[in-house]
């Protein structure tokens, strides 16, 4: 059957207008099957398949898609009563069978007769299948189904623990693993497209990476000529939610090298030693995939003091940490290391003595300019009317990047009740967020406290000089 091309961009303009109208998306479905185009039929099936599984027609066109593709070309090896393909464009297939839900009758053809059903038998089934179903051959190639929707459903079942049980994919991102290797953990390396650009404000921050980070790893003929080393690390440090993690994501690709993020969670376990091994198969798999970025985030939790430690199981997970940031056998080489804590007076010093994490890097509460851009990215895709950035940036100074997207959610909430009160839905106006703003106030002030003191008692040989800086300007001490 020759489809009209005029109809089918019809069809898919509808269905853009449309995207839930579930019949007239498998009625265009039908129609591609029936002329041929199985791969697109059967993208359309699987898109009404992601949001009903259990859609009865979309089942029977997936079957008539898999036996179609699988008819052999020879009219004379067909069984008796099959239907026979087209032989060229255009052509009317022999003794067509009923046709596929959603799809109307070809012009000048008469519909179907439906054969009166057998004695005892519920009218709309076949004979030995349960009312309500819809009948599959006994041969139906289930595994060949599910590789043709594969790049738009996920797979019909998965192992015990949440992975896929087919058999020859691995997962995305992550290498094969290895003979012996069946009780080893699998951290994440992921590749980033984000960059310092991206970074909204932090002007500062960015200066202090690109000086004493970034510049000597981009200039590899400079470094050597300096007798720069790459060895140790950077330590980001301040308020909670103040985007540190975001910075590291976005060195990591301002290098173009891989990121792995790390975790109290990631590490820790309860059986005795593991905690070492998983520390020690964190950098391993950091060595293999250079250059990378390992990220330890709150490494405050991971390297704490040891004088507080004592003997417990967690001093052993500092010895460890330590032996690997320093390798004795040099495998480090493209292995970069960034850590971010709220309170680097809590990690042990032996972490940030010369060659491991040596400098500290004071990521404060985001500027005028940053806030105004965490504005934008948290009512990107919320129903807004009118609403002014730049003022809001300018009514939020001292809050955290978490803060500001507290007020946008209750800035959603508070219009959210107001239409359910009214009866239809409205806007998302300047008017919200600035009430909003008088419930969500900063939640910095706590850390303040805490580093108020450090800045001035324990300020030991200027660490914290950056923030005793910052708090001075703020009248904060």
């Amino acid at each position: 059957m020759e489809l009209d091309p005029k109809l089918v961009a019809s069809l898919r303009r509808a269905i853009d207008a449309m995207p839930d109208d579930t019949e007239l998306r498998l009625h265009l479905a039908a129609l591609l099957i029936g002329a041929g185009q199985r791969h697109e039929g059967i993208r359309e099936v699987g898109a009404v398949l992601q949001a009903d599984p259990a859609n009865a027609a979309a089942l029977a066109l997936i079957a008539t898609a898999q036996s179609a593709g699988t008819q052999p070309d020879d009219p004379e090896t067909r069984a008796e009563g099959e239907p026979t393909a087209a032989a060229g464009a255009g052509e009317p297939r022999a003794e067509a069978g009923p046709a596929a839900p959603g799809t109307a009758p070809a012009p000048g053809s008469s519909p179907p007769s439906s054969p009166s059903p057998a004695p005892g038998t519920v009218p709309g089934t076949v004979p030995g299948t349960v009312p309500g179903t819809v009948p599959v051959a006994p041969d139906f190639d289930w595994s060949a189904a599910e590789s043709q929707l594969a790049d738009v459903l996920g797979p019909r079942f998965v192992g015990p623990d949440g992975g896929s049980e087919q058999l020859g994919i691995a997962a995305e991102g992550a290498a094969p693993q290895a003979a012996g290797e069946s009780g080893s953990r699998a951290f994440d390396v992921e590749h980033l497209r984000l960059r310092l650009a991206d970074v909204a404000g932090m002007t500062d921050v960015k200066q202090r990476l690109e000086a004493g980070f970034l510049a000597p790893m981009r200039n590899p003929e400079l470094r050597k000529l300096y007798g720069k080393s790459l060895r140790g690390g950077l330590l980001m440090y301040g308020p909670p939610g103040c985007g540190k993690t975001f910075v590291a994501r976005a060195v990591a690709g301002e290098l173009g090298a891989r990121f792995l993020a790390v975790s109290f969670a990631d590490i820790v376990d309860s059986m005795l030693g593991q905690s070492e091994r998983n520390i020690h198969e964190i950098f391993e798999v950091a060595r293999k995939n250079a250059p990378c970025v390992v990220f330890l985030d709150e490494v405050d939790a991971i390297g704490q003091k040891r004088t507080h430690l004592r003997h417990t199981p967690m001093r052993a997970v500092v010895n460890q940490l330590l032996l690997e940031l320093d390798d004795v056998t040099g495998g480090n080489e493209g292995v970069f290391l960034l850590a971010a804590t709220n309170h680097p007076w809590d990690v042990d010093s032996a972490l940030r003595r010369p060659g491991r994490f040596d400098r500290m890097l004071l990521v404060l509460p985001p500027d005028q300019a940053a806030r105004a851009a965490i504005f934008r990215y948290h009512l990107r895709d919320r129903p807004v009317e009118r609403v002014d950035p730049e003022r809001l940036a300018k009514l939020t100074d001292g809050y955290s990047g978490a803060d500001i997207a507290h007020v946008c959610e209750s800035a959603a909430e508070l219009a959210l009740l107001d239409s359910v009160r009214r009866g239809e839905p409205r806007m998302i106006g300047q008017a919200d967020l600035e009430a909003a703003l008088g419930d969500v106030r900063p939640s910095l002030s706590p850390w303040f406290d805490a580093a108020r003191n450090v800045a001035l008692f324990a300020n030991e040989g200027g660490a914290y000089d950056d923030l005793a800086a910052y708090l001075k300007k703020r009248r904060m001490l």
